[in-house]
């Protein structure tokens, strides 16, 4: 399967690299790709995946990058659950690391993981459409019909309201 480049999406203090997911057979690639050069140039110490496991994460976590398991179904919008752990996650990872990056996968990378990502910019405040369209231009073939339906129904509380102080990102 022919699937895209890995993607950074960047929009103010918070920083996300949207891939597809590796397999076991693809892994050694896959950690070589965040531990040696991605995970100096992008700052990658969290791996979100949102599809079924298809590899071992031990590898993964025994670079020092940790790994979240929050699969939902292909094609799908996120449990509350998910969204609430999601934007958690965001809460506390930008705070902690302002300007650290977080990747996030799901199978091709064009679904479930940008649907992640735009609900972290809807909660900064960024209308739906606006998100769809930044993630777009970056990760062509983003989001199916249902996804964008989700998207624009999606009633965002500013749990991800950031402010720069001294030059740093926090959270208000």
């Amino acid at each position: 399967m022919n699937r895209p480049a890995p993607v950074e999406i960047s929009y103010e203090c918070m920083r996300f690299l949207i891939t597809h997911n590796p397999t076991n057979a693809t892994l050694n690639k896959f950690t070589e790709y965040f531990s040696s050069q991605e995970l100096k140039k992008y700052g990658v110490t969290t791996v979100v995946r949102v599809c079924e496991a298809t590899y071992d994460k031990a590898p993964v976590e025994k670079e020092g990058i940790q790994v979240f398991d929050w699969p939902f179904d292909d094609g799908a919008s996120p449990p509350t659950q998910i969204v609430e752990d999601w934007l958690n996650l965001l809460k506390n990872k930008f705070r902690e690391e302002p300007r650290s990056c977080i990747a996030v996968h799901c199978v091709a990378g064009l679904g479930r993981a940008p649907v992640l990502v735009a609900l972290a910019l809807i909660e900064c405040g960024m209308k739906y459409e606006d998100a769809v369209q930044f993630i777009r231009e970056k990760r062509r073939g983003a989001f199916n019909a249902k996804q964008l339906m989700y998207l624009e129904k999606y009633k965002p509380k500013m749990r991800l309201r950031f402010k720069e102080t001294n030059g740093h990102c926090c959270m208000q």
